[in-house]
């Protein structure tokens, strides 16, 4: 029988025991066995702190982020294979879906995070904190990589995202990790982690995944690991008590099953939008994932009145789910985890029908299509009512974790609030209501014992992701019950494995530490306007004093004309008694302009257009005959992702401060610029570089890829200088037209074009015939057609001509087209 393995310390390794059987939940045969017998759990804890953590932590959020995003994309082509397998698990379709373009999702909006941290290995929290009148003596707060391991022990339901979603976020804040999946769908993680192994784009020692049994995995972590867990409130209790957890004060964080509630609004009486989307989310909860998730509705809290108006619907909706094999396309509900389970959540209904009643379903009757109800994990969607619930406290205790729900009712909304709260902490709670103060009422008092709320109604409806969808950007967690953890939640949840420190001394000193200028450090003078240096060479600190300027009383009333802005302070002196003003105001907006005015460097260069303003303020008025300069100081750079036709480029924040004639602060502001990069990438081909690296060429010389020779090469260049020429126009754009922006705007960015990539007209491994009897008359025929090529653009600047590949094209970018495709081609023979 084929055994798992288990990837750790930098190798696929089997255990060496029997193994334990992992069964398909369809058809019940064994799929392989588990074994994780021999591993030394303490050895592949040292080795994610060391050998992975050294290199994410040295990563900037940068670089962590966009690794984040080719993982994704890598794992998006090869999603149709873990398709097949997570079948097996019992998941439709659209379980499968969830879980494993779910968890590949996590990591894209995970690596969109990078946005919002610096361009280093270490995050700056909030705002400087000056602790001195003198202002030379202030305090910061970094957030750096901790130096352990996450340990993520997780749940059967979501072997896909339930890593993943954990993962994206500890390889953001540059940890590495050791998963450790429920064994039972651990087949389906081994998978996905081979192709993430295989695809090297995460450094070694960033993932390590333990296959099976881990139960001594906790006697080695260490103060600076992070352990997390998803699973039952009992186990995970358990753990949280861990001899060493306490010791060591290991961060730990659970999410744990709670029993989540979900309210009928008094106004959603029956024949309203909001009645039909509570009955169809309830539905969807109980049968997504045959009911197999944390965040599933367990308890269907309703008017008294509407009970029986709730039961009948419900049963009504799900009398129209089919279940059986997930791969069939009728089907909608798949099986359980495994036989053990469809035991277990049979003994938890057994529990709660001491009290409750089964008003839908039956535990012994099931009707599956395409499968055997016997041999596979399959249970019927079982309602209860329970009439009494705060008398009967069973169902605010115990959870069928499956496709079960039992419906309760309530007299008013307070009761509404008190059955919710008396889950005693879970996930999220729903409620289905288009009356806003019913739901501000709900939301305000429950909030308290839940970690996410949704409100559902007829105006979000079409957009809301549902009640049991935690999101990237939102916490997922919650209090009590639910384990008192926080996971994801956008920046939060990458600070819960950064550690934060406060840090104190002179403000030059916490601007070298931090990255970001802090006033009143010492200003670096710039050799040349900061605005005359690319993105790379400009540093924190980097600064320009402009001279000065006199604002006269016809500047403040021209400026009062072009904008409308005629607010008394600026055009009427006459009506400056008592109030802060003493003679004709400038307009702060004006001060800012003026400001502009003396420090924007006029001619064009690196710097490409303004990107906002943030934080300005205005310290003291301004009057006529007050003269200003001002101090631009980089504060800040931001680096930022390219797709739209425009070259690689970052943000420079910079910290204006205005002055007046006695040097005292009237005004500031951070204003944010949009500065190229530094092409390094390519050669410049100029005529005179072309003509030189054209003249080395000789017919002994060999490509470093691909078949071409030196004659083919230049002949295939002289076909495509024609084409940017307009000589040959008669063929059609081969690129779709819905990507060919896409592709066109790629031209701007500085990656080269990738090595054996095939034009459109070349036949795939073969050459073409050459159409010119020697090399010598190819270089006088290729020199021909660029000559045609340029001559044609000086008469026709405004030109736009086809290209096969790269759609519609204008000058400029036909000139970035000749540079790379020249690159390319005098790469592939070492001339450059």
């Amino acid at each position: 029988m084929k055994k798992l393995h288990n990837y750790v310390t930098g190798q696929w390794i089997q255990g060496k025991g029997e193994g334990v059987p992992m069964h398909d939940a369809i058809t019940g045969e064994v799929i392989a066995l588990s074994d994780t017998e021999g591993l030394d759990f303490g050895e592949i804890l040292h080795y994610g702190r060391t050998k992975g953590g050294e290199v994410l932590r040295k990563m900037t959020f940068q670089e962590r982020g966009n690794m984040l995003k080719s993982l994704a994309l890598h794992l998006v082509k090869k999603k149709t294979d873990f398709y097949e397998i997570s079948y097996r698990t019992g998941a439709t379709k659209i379980d499968s879906w969830i879980d494993i373009e779910g968890g590949f999702g996590n990591l894209f909006a995970n690596a969109s995070l990078r946005k919002l941290f610096p361009n280093q290995s270490y995050h700056v929290e909030g705002d400087p904190i000056d602790l001195s009148r003198g202002g030379r003596f202030m305090a910061h707060h970094i957030m750096v990589p901790k130096r352990g391991v996450a340990v993520h022990i997780n749940a059967f339901n979501f072997p896909v995202w339930g890593m993943l979603e954990k993962c994206a976020v500890n390889w953001m804040a540059g940890v590495p990790a050791v998963v450790k999946p429920a064994t039972n769908t651990s087949f389906l993680t081994e998978a996905v982690v081979r192709e993430i192994i295989a695809s090297g784009i995460l450094p070694e020692g960033a993932l390590q995944l333990i296959t099976g049994s881990a139960r001594t995995i906790l006697d080695t972590v260490e103060s600076q690991d992070v352990v997390t867990f998803t699973g039952s409130a009992s186990t995970g209790r358990m753990l949280k008590a861990h001899p060493r957890i306490i010791e060591e004060a290991v961060p730990f964080t659970m999410e744990a099953d709670s029993l989540n509630a979900s309210i009928l609004g008094e106004d959603a009486i029956p024949g309203t939008p909001e009645f039909d989307l509570f009955i169809k989310e309830v539905r969807n909860e109980m049968t997504v994932k045959c009911g197999q998730k944390c965040t599933a509705i367990r308890r269907v809290i309703v008017p008294e009145n509407l009970v029986e108006d709730v039961q009948i619907a419900l049963g009504k909706a799900l009398s129209k789910v089919t279940i059986g094999d997930p791969r069939l396309k009728e089907v909608r509900m798949g099986s359980l985890v495994s036989l053990d389970q469809v035991q277990e959540v049979r003994e938890r209904v057994q529990e709660l029908s001491k009290t409750a009643s089964i008003v839908y379903g039956d535990l012994d009757k099931i009707d599956v299509i395409g499968a055997d109800a016997k041999k596979g994990a399959f249970l019927a969607p079982i309602v209860l009512r329970e009439d009494n619930p705060f008398k009967n406290l069973s169902v605010h205790e115990t959870e069928a974790f499956g496709p079960v729900s039992t419906i309760m009712p309530y007299k008013n909304l307070d009761e509404a609030i008190t059955l919710a709260q008396m889950g005693k902490g879970s996930l999220v709670s729903s409620i289905a209501t288009n009356d806003n103060k019913i739901a501000k009422d709900y939301v305000v008092n429950a909030a308290s014992h839940h970690g996410r709320i949704l409100v559902i109604n007829r105006e979000s409806a079409k957009e809301s992701t549902g009640h049991g969808s935690p999101l990237p950007s939102l916490v997922h967690g919650g209090p009590g019950r639910a384990g008192g953890g926080e996971e994801m939640g956008g920046m939060r949840g990458i600070k819960h494995y950064l550690q934060r420190t406060a840090i104190q001394g002179s403000p030059t000193t916490l601007t070298e530490i931090t990255g970001i200028y802090q006033a009143n450090a010492d200003y670096k003078e710039a050799d040349k306007h900061p605005f005359a240096y690319h993105w790379e060479d400009i540093k924190p600190g980097m600064s320009l004093k402009t001279h000065k300027r006199t604002l006269t009383d016809s500047d403040i009333i021209s400026f009062a004309n072009l904008t409308w802005d005629h607010f008394y302070a600026h055009t009427d002196i006459t009506s400056l008694d008592g109030s802060i003003f003493e003679k004709r105001t400038a307009h702060g907006y004006f001060i800012i302009a003026a400001a502009a005015g003396l420090f924007v460097y006029p001619n064009k260069g690196p710097v490409a257009a303004n990107y906002g303003l943030e934080d300005c303020r205005f310290l003291r008025p301004l009057y006529h005959n007050d003269t200003i300069y001002v101090r631009l100081t980089c504060k800040q750079k931001v680096d930022r992702d390219v797709a739209s036709a425009e070259h690689p480029s970052g943000i420079v924040k910079w910290f204006v401060e205005v002055f007046d004639a006695e040097d005292e602060l009237v005004a500031v502001a951070t204003i944010l610029t949009m500065v190229q990069k530094k092409q390094e990438v390519f050669v410049e081909m100029t005529e005179e570089k072309i003509q030189e690296l054209v003249n080395k060429i000789t017919e002994n010389d060999k490509p470093k890829w691909g078949i071409m020779t030196p004659q083919h090469m230049l002949e295939h260049l002289e076909e495509s200088y024609k084409v940017l020429g307009g000589q040959i126009q008669d063929f059609e754009i081969v690129t779709p037209e819905k990507i060919v922006e896409k592709v066109r705007n790629s031209l701007y960015n500085y990656e080269k074009f990738p090595q054996n990539s095939q034009f459109p007209t070349m036949k795939k491994g073969e050459l073409e015939d050459l159409k010119h009897p020697d090399l010598a008359t190819a270089k006088e025929k290729f020199f021909e057609a660029r000559e045609e090529y340029t001559a044609f653009f000086k008469e026709n600047p405004d030109a736009v001509l086809k290209n096969m590949v790269f759609g519609e094209l204008n000058k400029y970018e036909s000139y970035l087209l000749e540079r790379k495709h020249l690159n390319h081609h005098f790469e592939q023979f070492g001339l450059i």
